[in-house]
């Protein structure tokens, strides 16, 4: 016997040639027992990860250089930080112009060998450099070894079992584990009550899912994209590479028709929209969508008025993920006239604000006393009543923000099409789900999220004089002109800054009638979308949502590093694979 009481297999995988390839390095003569050489299953069901918004690297077009890359340093992708940290709104906006940049497929990749890579390589060629490894690289490795590491016998499987009987073997027992057989009710290791969490029926796993998933070899690839650009552009992007994976794995030992996508937030976006076009809904057996924006998120609009640097984190957050918040905030701009430079110029980014189909009344503007004297959409069309407002300063776009100094020199009328592109974007994916879908969102109402804006009025303790304030419905109907604004909490309704004497020295103030302070998270979630817009799927997807997760506990850039959102990525597989197709 050796003395190890695990099997040893020998990692593979197809060569060039379409043939199997195996490596193994020479071991201790104490190791007696044969190393296995495992032949995978001919069919293959490839894994395409898409990410979210800015979780694609990005090189300038013509020059080739990166400037938006994700490679980790210390948990951050901290070239990018200094490079981002470092620019005014001009040098965002011209460095980030839609037009002028495209995927960098040069990102970091993993060391080490995983599943069914044995040459890391492989990973660059998968797609894997496309994507920010500070955020993705530990799941793609984790997922690459469970679908593929762990042989093709799903009794041997370590994240599942069934009741009183062990799927996998006791160590230092037999290694020749027998075949699962059908009609078995299976658990998942480490992730008690999974039913508990399903929000469609219960959330049955049984042998057969097991035994039909173990026909495939799951190769996990990934698809970075555009962010800034259409999320129809990308859709088109992910279809190409879509039909390019399916023709790399029909090789003389393979089959291939179909593939599975795994999505991050606005990637689910972008692959509702691919699903739909043409020729490629057979092509798809099914998609686990994470974290997705369903109907958009407020946040998105809020950053444009007051940046990102005061949003609240939640209590029990790590001091180094807080830390990566703060990161996070110098990256993509912590005030208000920062994002808005590059937003309005970009229609993926501005696919994220709320749809017609999230609710009314999200966007309230309230007296001193709580009570709303306004709130928007007033007629149910965010696109008019907010987004493409002129005449109130609580519209999306303060037009002296599009062109900074040194910047494309953005027009109104750019951002207008910009925003019918997204428009157009919501249209086209209202409600459309692939047949076989599978989703998990944060409802945790322990991480802040913004269900709503709420613009609240206070009183300035340094009114400017002693006039009569203006009412807060004639604060709700004032313009952009009217309101003292510097893209940060708060803004001012009349008065500016004024000198008052002081003890030692004078002291600057600035004086208002109003505060207009734009108030934190109202509501749960995973900090960046609510729990009603991730939650949406279910009541608008109908018999295409088979299952739908509700996790607390969960943060929505470092959501697959979750293991329970891990796991439940896991269960979905299963089950799309056993029903995917095996072409004979």
């Amino acid at each position: 016997m050796s003395d190890s009481d695990q099997a040893r297999y020998a990692p593979g995988g197809l060569g060039t040639d379409g043939g199997h390839e195996f490596r193994w390095q020479l071991t201790s003569t104490r190791f007696a027992d044969p190393v296995i050489l495992e032949l995978p299953p001919d069919h293959v069901l490839p894994v395409i990860f898409v990410p979210g918004i800015m979780g694609s690297n990005l090189r300038d077009t013509e020059q080739k250089t990166p400037v938006w890359r994700l490679d980790g340093f210390v948990g951050a992708p901290g070239k990018l930080v200094w490079d981002m940290s470092g620019k005014n709104s001009g040098e965002r906006q011209k460095v980030l112009d839609p037009a002028k940049v495209e995927v960098d497929p040069g990102g970091a990749v993993p060391k080490q060998p995983a599943g069914s890579v044995y040459d890391p390589k492989s990973y660059t060629a998968r797609g894997w450099g496309e994507v920010g490894e500070t955020s993705y690289s530990g799941f793609l490795v984790w997922l690459e070894q469970v679908l593929n590491g762990q042989g093709f016998n799903p009794a041997k499987w370590p994240q599942f079992s069934y009741v009183a009987v062990s799927a996998t073997p006791v160590p230092g027992h037999s290694r020749d584990v027998p075949p699962l057989t059908g009609g078995i009710c299976m658990s998942m290791r480490q992730l008690d009550g999974l039913s508990k969490l399903a929000e469609k029926g219960s959330a049955d796993l049984y042998s057969d899912d097991l035994i039909a998933r173990a026909r495939f070899r799951m190769p996990v690839y990934a698809c970075g994209y555009n962010w800034l650009d259409d999320n129809i552009v990308a859709a088109q992007h992910l279809k190409d590479r879509i039909v390019a994976v399916i023709k790399e794995n029909n090789r003389r030992k393979s089959r291939c028709s179909q593939v599975v996508l795994v999505t991050h937030s606005m990637g689910g976006l972008v692959a509702r929209a691919c699903q739909q076009l043409d020729g490629v809904h057979e092509l798809i057996a099914g998609i686990v969508h994470g974290v997705m924006p369903a109907i958009g998120a407020p946040v998105a609009y809020r950053r444009c008025k007051v940046g990102m640097a005061d949003e609240s984190q939640p209590s029990w957050l790590h001091p180094n993920d807080k830390l990566k918040a703060h990161v996070g905030a110098r990256t993509i701009g912590y005030t208000g006239p920062e994002i808005t430079a590059v937003f309005a110029q970009a229609p993926g980014a501005l696919q994220l604000l709320p749809t017609a189909q999230y609710r009314p009344g999200w966007l309230t503007i309230d007296g001193p006393s709580g009570k709303s004297v306004a709130s928007e959409p007033g007629t149910g069309d965010p696109y008019q009543d907010i987004y493409m407002r002129e005449d109130r300063w609580w519209g999306l776009i303060r037009k002296e923000w599009l062109a900074p100094q040194g910047g494309t020199g953005l027009k109104w009328g750019a951002y207008s099409w910009n925003l019918k592109f997204a428009k157009d974007f919501h249209d086209s994916i209202k409600d459309a789900y692939h047949p076989s879908t599978y989703v998990f969102y944060g409802k945790d109402k322990d991480v802040p999220s913004f269900a709503g804006v709420h613009w609240k009025l206070k009183r300035s303790m340094l009114p400017p004089d002693a006039k009569t304030p203006p009412t807060p419905q004639q604060v709700s109907n004032m313009g952009f002109g009217a309101v003292r604004d510097e893209g940060v909490n708060p803004l001012h309704v009349g008065g500016g800054i004024a000198v008052l004497p002081g003890l030692e020295s004078p002291n600057v103030v600035n004086t208002s009638y109003w505060d207009l302070v734009c108030a934190k998270q109202d509501g749960g979630g995973d900090g960046t979308v609510p729990a009603n817009s991730g939650a949406f799927p279910v009541h608008s997807g109908g018999a295409s949502i088979k299952q739908q997760f509700g996790l607390t506990g969960i943060e929505h850039e470092p959501a697959y590093q979750d293991h329970t959102a891990q796991l439940v990525t896991l269960y979905a597989l299963q089950k799309i694979a056993s029903k995917a197709k095996a072409d004979t």
